[in-house]
């Protein structure tokens, strides 16, 4: 996975000596760290952060919206990542909470990439995009199905996302303190508990 975390690549190389099967992947770390620092960007502009030819980026990127696009996908692929985390699907009420939790810590620490991912429409004609956010959706209806058997997987995962999301949005907006990141943690806890409860053996939710 691409990443720009300590000026790691995964071996791809933003020098000017790239080579060929590595420019699209060096565009896009090049445009994510621009993304991340705040800096606007243009394909030109990335070309330059990469060390590439100024007309190379339109071989992977005709306009800056498909780049924008691989990056939507770069974040969704993160996103997944981090709430996977080489770990066992959750089997409880409070494990789903722990979903949330690494949702909300991926929206503050890729703030600027959180809302790119999210803050446009998603182009039904852009195949890998669509498959990476049918992922999510799918791993997450996956997941209330395994926790909650009695209840609609669909409504809960698209219930569960919405309030990790507009958590993550009111932490970013600073309508909530985000500055100590285990108070965080806990405030989005709480708000799952109060809204998905333990389930009983019988798979009936606890009152």
């Amino acid at each position: 996975m691409l990443t720009s975390r300590a000026g790691a690549t995964n071996g791809v190389s933003s020098g000017p000596g790239y080579h060929h099967g590595d420019l699209r992947a060096a565009l896009v770390l090049a445009a994510l760290e621009m993304l991340e620092a705040g800096e606007p960007f243009s394909l030109r502009a990335v070309a330059r952060r990469a060390g590439v030819p100024p007309a190379a980026p339109y071989r992977h990127f005709p306009e800056r919206a498909s780049l924008e696009a691989a990056l939507a996908v770069h974040g969704l692929h993160e996103l997944m990542s981090d709430l996977t985390a080489g770990t066992p699907a959750p089997t409880s009420a409070a494990e789903v909470g722990g979903l949330a939790v690494e949702y909300v810590r991926f929206a503050l620490r890729r703030p600027a990439l959180f809302r790119l991912m999210f803050g446009q429409g998603c182009d039904d004609r852009d195949d890998e995009r669509v498959r990476a956010a049918r992922a999510l959706h799918d791993y997450l209806e996956a997941v209330m199905a395994e926790v909650f058997p009695q209840s609609d997987p669909v409504a809960l995962a698209t219930a569960g996302w919405s309030l990790a999301h507009g958590l993550a949005c009111l932490h970013l907006d600073g309508k909530l303190d985000h500055d100590d990141q285990a108070a965080v943690d806990e405030r989005v806890r709480s708000a799952f508990a109060a809204v998905f409860p333990p389930i009983s053996s019988s798979g009936t939710r606890v009152p």
